[in-house]
């Protein structure tokens, strides 16, 4: 049982990542090049749309292609989402102006639907002197 780092980078572009799909929550397809890919080895892959955010999966089976030399195509199980979205905030600290950004993934799926792109909404900000913002704010997980 080994691991792959799959991640994007531009470093080694003989071990690379070409796809990866979900075929249902849970169960991915993963094309690749290089790397001696077996069942049981454990895959690291970045995350569409992230910088820095990667998920782990565990190769189920893996066919290795003749043509081209190097290609394999697994099957491999990890998270159960169902629709995974990219989040980003970027906190700036009151005490030494430092700009810190924070990226983080959420199941899409999960919370209140948020309303039609350009509608109003009520600004969650406390006392900012604001009460309406232009554009929509994504609601949070088990907010009422």
């Amino acid at each position: 049982m080994v691991e792959h780092d799959f991640r994007y980078t531009l470093f080694n572009p003989q071990h690379t990542l070409i796809e990866c799909r979900a075929l249902v929550p849970g169960r991915y397809q993963v094309t690749g090049n290089g790397g001696s890919m077996h069942k049981g080895d454990t895959l690291l892959v970045t995350l569409k749309g992230s910088k820095d955010l990667s998920m782990r999966l565990t190769v189920e089976s893996v066919r290795h292609l003749i043509n081209p030399r190097g290609q394999w195509v697994a099957v491999a199980s990890g998270p159960v989402f169902s629709e995974l979205e990219i989040l980003t905030w970027q906190v700036e600290c009151d005490q030494c102006d430092a700009v810190l950004d924070f990226e983080f993934a959420v199941d899409a799926k999960l919370g209140k639907k948020s309303p039609p792109a350009g509608g109003q909404r009520p600004y969650r900000g406390a006392g900012l002197g604001q009460p309406w913002r232009e554009a929509p704010v994504p609601a949070l997980p088990g907010e009422r």
